[in-house]
């Protein structure tokens, strides 16, 4: 899985090519205005694309700030529906059926008021300073002042999101109390860590700074953060545990929530970018893990197991030999399989990445609500590589055998294969090249597994067997999802999909459970997506034959960069006929 804090394109490398291609019509100059807007509301973004003055700045989430947006975006929407799309390129067309999509999802998103519910289980407003502060160089003094503003910001920043979960409050749109409970403790730990051994100090650790500016820097930063963060954390620590714990809902459903049944409606429209409804998404899990636990039984024989796959599993998750024991040995372990996967690449891509990323703990301080693996994107324009984040806690939770599937999803060929790819895409207008399209960036990371196993990737029946847990584990978030929030089940009930289909270890069971209920919907994402890749594929191969190559299949499907399942679809059908005449 991705971060939440993702990068957008190069606006200004992305403008000026963009217009240049398609002549500075009125569709060209909608594009280049949308660009602007959204990075001027999203200064995290901006600053990783080279805006100095936004590396001080955080987002403005007041009830204000929406009453402004909605309006821009609905003036834009309006410009856009004035364009008639028989007079634009195929280019064209996709430039604006693609913006047509994003202006009607923010839209939505404002209708629903999103913003009342600012955290979930392993990330939030709360924790954002922080996944900064792994990721950012401080290389000059102007860089080492941003970082201090944006420390200086923060009380507002916590101020405004504190008043729309209040807002969520009064209206009865909260997490349940299970989710409450851990960022309610989340805040509680940030507000009593030290100011001077704080994690929004570690920019500071290896900074380009003479060293009496660096320590004189520092011990303002340290100043800054028990004199005006601190305050703000302790408050927003009290507001959790006084007035947001008692509120917090008592179901797990998010239908339960007023308005809830046409939200969870939405959400499933919105993360997956099909009109399938919970009940046929529902199914569609039931059948895939059906299909996997056949796969799942020749792995076992494959492997000799004699018993059934209960025990198979019981096994798996007990025998020393896919364990080890030193946090380094794991990170060292990540690293191998992907340089072996990087000596593969060049036979299934025409088109690779230039950004390199690296092989990275998680941060200590959220390791222990956090999930096995994930990706922390790059910033070109900083120098700054993406990042394989592994977590390296609970070590006998964290099977070998499920490591190179990891790997594969959220590196290479999965996360940041196709994220690095969308950032250096040029032509292509900003909004598109990086956009946040979950069903095609968890749908293509899925696929990644899958292909990883083509490539030569899984060398025994256990690593085998380990991606099929892996891909086990999606197909039961269909179920799970559309259960818990759907249909009203229970944790436990949920449990079962999980316990007696895959070898996921207990406690990232119990770690994917809540964020499921945390963030509904989102976790349908990964499967339909991947199931949309398979059946393009499947399609070009049927009807090139011969002419079927999956470099350029490959380059097909991320060189556009993330786009709607069905605007995918359109991209590859028109390859597809390309390539038969």
């Amino acid at each position: 899985m991705r971060s939440l804090l993702f990068a957008v394109a190069a606006l200004l490398a992305a403008g000026p090519a963009f217009a240049q291609a398609s002549g500075g019509g009125p569709l060209d100059r909608l594009v280049a205005d949308f660009d602007d807007y959204a990075l001027s509301q999203n200064p995290i973004l901006a600053g990783r694309e080279g805006d100095r003055e936004a590396l001080a700045k955080l987002p403005d989430v007041s009830p204000g700030a929406d009453v402004l947006r909605r309006s821009t975006y609905e003036e834009m929407k309006a410009r856009l529906e004035a364009i008639d799309p028989k007079a634009l390129s195929p280019d064209g067309r996709l430039n604006r059926d693609f913006l047509a999509w994003t202006l009607d999802r923010r839209l939505k998103s404002l209708d629903f008021d999103q913003a009342r519910i600012p955290f979930n289980s392993d990330e939030g407003f709360d924790a954002e300073l922080g996944y900064l502060a792994s990721t950012i160089h401080l290389d000059t003094e102007a860089d080492a002042q941003a970082w201090l503003k944006r420390l200086k910001a923060a009380p507002t920043y916590y101020a405004r999101n504190v008043e729309n979960a209040r807002r969520g409050v009064k209206t009865g749109f909260t997490q349940p109390r299970v989710i409450s409970e851990i960022v309610a403790a989340r805040a509680k730990a940030a507000a009593e860590v030290p100011p001077e051994t704080d994690p929004l100090l570690k920019p500071f650790e290896g900074a380009s700074l003479p060293a009496d500016r660096l320590a004189a820097l520092k011990a303002e930063a340290v100043a800054v953060i028990r004199d005006q963060v601190r305050p703000a954390q302790r408050s927003f620590a009290t507001f959790m545990a006084k007035e947001y714990l008692p509120a917090s809902r008592k179901t797990l459903s998010i239908r339960s929530v007023p308005g809830g049944e046409a939200y969870y409606r939405w959400l499933v429209a919105d993360h997956t970018t099909t009109d399938l409804t919970p009940e046929q998404i529902h199914e569609i899990g039931l059948k895939e893990v059906a299909r996997i636990r056949a796969e799942m039984e020749q792995a076992k024989a494959e492997a000799g197991f004699d018993g059934d796959l209960a025990a198979f599993i019981a096994m798996l998750r007990k025998d020393p030999r896919f364990y080890v024991t030193t946090r380094e040995d794991l990170l060292e372990k990540a690293a191998l399989i992907n340089k072996r996967t990087d000596d593969l690449l060049p036979r299934w891509f025409g088109t690779l990445p230039r950004l390199t990323f690296g092989v990275r703990p998680v941060p200590a301080e959220i390791e222990e609500g956090y999930t096995s693996g994930r990706y922390f994107e790059g910033a070109p324009k900083q120098g700054i590589a993406g990042g394989f984040m592994v977590n390296t806690s609970h070590l006998d939770q964290r099977p070998l055998y499920e490591l190179p599937a990891l790997a594969a999803h959220e590196s290479i060929p999965g996360h940041h294969l196709q994220i690095a790819l969308g950032q250096e895409l040029e032509g292509v207008p900003a909004f598109r090249r990086n956009a946040d399209v979950t069903a095609f960036v968890e749908g293509w990371a899925l696929y990644a597994e899958r292909l990883a196993g083509e490539m030569g990737m899984y060398h025994d029946p256990y690593e085998r067997f380990g991606m099929l847990s892996m891909e086990m584990w999606r197909a039961c978030r269909l179920v799970a999802d559309t259960g818990i929030h759907w249909m009203g089940w229970s944790l436990d009930q949920a449990r079962e999909c999980f316990a007696d289909n895959t070898a996921l270890a207990p406690h990232n069971i119990d770690v994917e459970l809540v964020r499921y209920v945390a963030w509904p919907g989102q976790a349908l994402a990964y499967k339909i997506g991947q199931l949309k890749i398979l059946e393009l594929r499947e399609k070009a191969r049927a009807k090139l034959g011969d002419r079927f190559d999956i470099r350029r299949f490959h380059d097909t499907v991320l060189l556009a960069g993330p786009l709607p399942l069905n605007l995918l679809e359109g991209r590859v059908d028109a390859w597809i006929a390309e390539g038969a005449r």
